[in-house]
Formats: C-alpha cells, structure tokens, sequence
C-alpha cells in the first residue's frame, strides 16, 4: 500500500473546481489521497462545450506528464455532446446507474485504446455526473429549501418522483440546475451551490447519491494501489 496517492481531476468548469478543492479535496487528504482540479481546457476558453474531442486532449496531456499520478473526471451528463463515447448508447437506458455504466465504460475504452501507454487501464478513473453537478444538492431537502429560503415542500415534490436525486432528468426544462433557478432567483451555481454543497456534507452526499458515492469510492482505493 502507498503511503499517498495524488490524482488529478479534470473538471467541467469553476463551480466543480471550488466543490473539489474545497470540499472534497480536503476530505480525501485526511486519507493521504490528494486531488487537484483542473478546468477542461482550450485555447482561450475555460470550461463548458463539453465534447471528447475536446477532453481527450486534457486527458492525454495529464496522462502523459506524470506517470505517478492519477487521473479524473468530473463531468454532466446533461449538456455532453454526441461524439462522447457511450452517448447514444447512455441514451436508450432508462436509470441513471445504467447510463452512467455505459458512459463510463466507453469513455474508460477509448482512453485506453488512445493512452495504453500512460498505463490508462491503472491510472484512469472516469466519472460522468448524473444528470448534473446539482443534483448533489438535493442530497439534503431542509437544508436546501433552508439556503434557497422556499418551502422544504417544493424540495420534497421535485424529489418525490425519483428513486435518488441522480435521477432528476435532464430535460432543457427539468434538469437539476434549472429546477433550482425556476425554485428561487437567489440561487446561483457558484456561490449557492458551493454553500450547499458545504452545509450538507460529503457524507450525507454520499448516502443519498450511489453513483456519485462510487466514484468517491474508487479514489480511496488508490491508497491500496
């Protein structure tokens, strides 16, 4: 077992940052697991357009660089382009968990295909949000309805038709994120979102979304690496 293990996390834009260096970030190096967010990038952008002929540049440049680290993903499912490997597949499955097999099972074949020789088999470890970052945020219905000041009601009818809230969908009209904007004009993603995220916690996070308690998962194990 290694004493540490440091992992690089390739994030959709600057609100996953703040919730990685903030908040997850700290909870990973009280376990000798250390993670450093970076924006997916292009010359003179940051974040968004989220397509893998994109992201598969910043894969690549990371792997490449130090063959001691780890690498992640932190992206949304809603919003992701057609060329992303395992979309149209994701697309005909009917839970979350299933489109999130098939996303990170594809994504996890084509960097391996693209990067065998960074060891991408063993130092790759995708994760495709589902169906957005802001579903995290209704991990905790009080404490939500509490920072967007609504009624903890209107949390709990959005929540009510869905198994988990990695399951609220990803429809232009429905999706997390605006679900919360239609719920309060106070929200904003990263200043209230943050704040949410703070106040429910990592763990009570992991206990309400599975997918995303599985990839927090799969990073601890680094240390078993």
């Amino acid at each position: 077992m290694s004493s540490y293990a440091e992992i690089v996390a390739l994030v959709e834009g600057s609100t996953e940052k703040i919730f990685i260096q903030d908040i997850v970030a700290p909870y990973l190096a009280a376990k000798g697991i250390y993670m450093t967010p970076i924006i997916i990038s292009k010359p003179g952008q940051k974040g968004g357009d989220v397509k893998f002929a994109r992201v598969k540049n910043d894969i690549g440049l990371h792997l490449k660089q130090r063959p001691d680290t780890y690498l992640t993903l932190l992206v949304d499912y809603y919003g992701m382009k057609k060329d992303w490997p395992g979309f149209q597949a994701a697309k005909k499955q009917s839970t979350a968990a299933a489109k999130a097999d098939k996303i990170n099972r594809a994504t996890t074949e084509d960097v391996c295909r693209l990067f065998d020789e960074c060891e991408a088999p063993r130092r790759f470890i995708p994760y495709v949000a589902m169906h957005e970052f802001e579903a995290l945020l209704f991990s905790e219905a009080k404490i939500l309805a509490a920072q967007l000041r609504v009624p903890v009601a209107d949390i709990n009818k959005i929540l009510r038709p869905f198994p988990t809230p990695e399951e609220i969908n990803d429809s232009p009209n429905t999706a997390p994120s605006k679900r919360l904007i239609a719920l309060s004009d106070r929200f904003k993603k990263t200043t209230t979102g943050i704040a949410v995220a703070r106040a429910i916690g990592l763990q009570k996070i992991r206990e309400a979304c599975p997918l995303f308690n599985m990839w927090m998962a799969s990073i601890e194990k680094l240390r078993e690496a």
